[in-house]
């Protein structure tokens, strides 16, 4: 199976082949510190860690780079707003950001360098633009010069003469074409400034995502990622400026998500439908989230509201509940199994038995090759998703079928540990399922529940229904849920 991507650069799939082998490089556009993280940003930042997840899943090396832009006319506005310095406004944001990723379980990448700790790598970029003919100064202002670069506009699709005939762009005198953007912007009252060959300024914003990947990724690397907000004019002009400096390819696949809606309207601040990460986890728990984003396509809008939360809620415990009661029936059948007896039954019996496992290890790897598949199509995760809930499927069936541990062969041993397992590491690539954690605590709850099912055992044997229904119910309303079968009761997380 092969990996075959959506690149926008080509707005079609390609076979994935990094420049290096076994190596994948990736440059991923990072936030701009000034606001609380929202809603919107997990969903970028959740994908692209389930991409590097994946990745490394199938055997490759991953070296990601994203920027964090710490100097932008929003973060000056509101550090002016709030009377404080704009580093503090960017520091305050980036540790939310930090913060909530971690609780999302966002993997941090290899590399996450500030703007503002890289300026004289941005100016030597500037310079060598001007030297190259590409940009001009005009009063400590420096832009570049879109007329130049024969292929401005190959990644959205749009000539030169019809994006100046539509834009909307105010009127800068300075500016030799209305297209031309700012590379570099002259010092103004009160707001951050570096020294520079043209004066005192700071830089414009897309010439930073230039001089950060050409310093961690060199003049090429594979894949470039972003909301598809960014196709124009963001990557647009850094496709322009990194090429027109190197003279070589700036990325090989450029790969955009579709934006998130809130109740289908397009989040923002002034319709109020803005969310906080913070303020969503207080309600669901991070897989919850998770599930939610994996659960459509990357590239299709998704709709955030309490419905589409509510059914990833359900769906998510479904596969937790399943998992952990399948991590318990392993653990209790690796002690209790034993061959003996085995020989006593007849042929038929014996071969009855063993399908069962057989069976249920065949799912496991049907599973595991739908989840490639799944994934290896443009990582669509959805597909990937039911996979696993297929597999939890087939793992419910098996407890039922089996119940308690005593009756287990070997074959079926086998097909259980296969499909926890199997179950675990797909979900794992996914960020569904943190590591097992065994603690006193849950070491201490499972002795306790196993003791409330032998006493129900017991009081059913007695007839004492009633008592016997109220253990059921009462662990059913702290999120127990007890499943009588014909080999014994089983229990799960609800």
């Amino acid at each position: 199976m092969t990996l075959r991507i959506y690149n926008t650069l080509t707005r079609s799939k390609e076979e994935f082949v990094p420049r290096k082998p076994g190596q994948v490089d990736i440059y991923q556009c990072g936030i701009t510190p000034y606001d609380f993280t929202h809603i919107g940003h997990a969903r970028q930042y959740v994908f692209w860690d389930t991409v590097r997840r994946y990745l490394k899943y199938r055997g490759w090396n991953v070296f990601c780079v994203q920027n964090v832009t710490d100097v932008d006319d929003k973060i000056i506005t509101r550090a002016k707003d709030e009377g404080v310095e704009p580093e503090d406004i960017s520091e305050k944001y980036h540790r939310d950001f930090l913060e909530v990723m971690d609780m999302l379980g966002v993997e941090r990448p290899d590399v996450m360098p500030k703007v503002t700790q890289h300026i004289p790598e941005i100016i030597k970029l500037v310079e060598g633009l001007i030297e190259k003919g590409y940009a001009y100064e005009v009063g400590g202002d420096v832009f570049f010069d879109v007329t130049s670069y024969p292929g401005y506009g190959k990644l959205s699709g749009r000539s030169l003469d019809d994006m100046m005939a539509g834009a909307r762009i105010e009127i800068n005198p300075k500016k030799r074409n209305t297209m031309d953007f700012a590379l570099w912007k002259a010092a103004k009252p009160g707001e951050p400034a570096w020294d520079s060959p043209w004066g005192p300024g700071r830089p414009g914003w897309h010439i930073e995502c230039s001089a950060l990947a050409l310093k961690y990724l060199g003049s090429s690397f594979d894949m470039h990622g972003g909301g598809d907000e960014l196709v124009f004019p963001h990557h647009e002009n850094e496709i322009a400026q990194s090429e027109a400096f190197t003279g070589e390819d700036f990325a090989r696949y450029f790969v955009h998500h579709a934006m998130l809606n809130i109740d289908d309207v397009k989040m923002s601040k002034s319709l109020g439908n803005f969310f906080s990460v913070r303020d969503v986890l207080k309600e669901y728990e991070p897989g919850v989230i998770r599930y939610f984003f994996a659960a459509r396509h990357y590239r299709t809008p998704a709709n955030y509201g309490v419905e589409e939360l509510e059914a990833a809620d359900a769906a998510y415990r479904r596969l937790v509940s399943t998992l952990d009661a399948g991590r318990r029936a392993l653990a209790a059948a690796r002690k209790s199994a034993t061959d003996a007896g085995a020989a006593d039954e007849d042929g038929a019996a014996r071969k009855e038995k063993e399908a069962v496992g057989l069976s249920l290890k065949a799912h496991a790897e049907e599973a595991e090759k739908k989840f490639i598949q799944g994934m290896d199509d443009d990582f669509n995760t959805a597909v990937a998703l039911a996979s696993l809930h297929d597999l939890a499927r087939s793992v419910n069936e098996f407890l039922h079928v089996k119940g308690g541990t005593a009756g287990y062969s070997r074959e079926d041993l086998e097909g259980l540990e296969k499909a926890v397992n199997t179950l675990e590491t797909l979900g794992k690539v996914l960020g569904l399922f943190r590591e097992a954690e065994a603690s006193a605590d849950s070491d201490m709850l499972e002795s306790l529940v196993n003791l409330l099912i032998e006493v129900r055992r017991e009081l059913r044997q007695k007839k004492e229904w009633a008592l016997a229904d109220r253990i059921r119910d009462s662990l059913k309303d702290i999120g127990i849920a007890l499943e009588d079968t014909p080999t014994g009761t089983i229990w799960k997380r609800m």
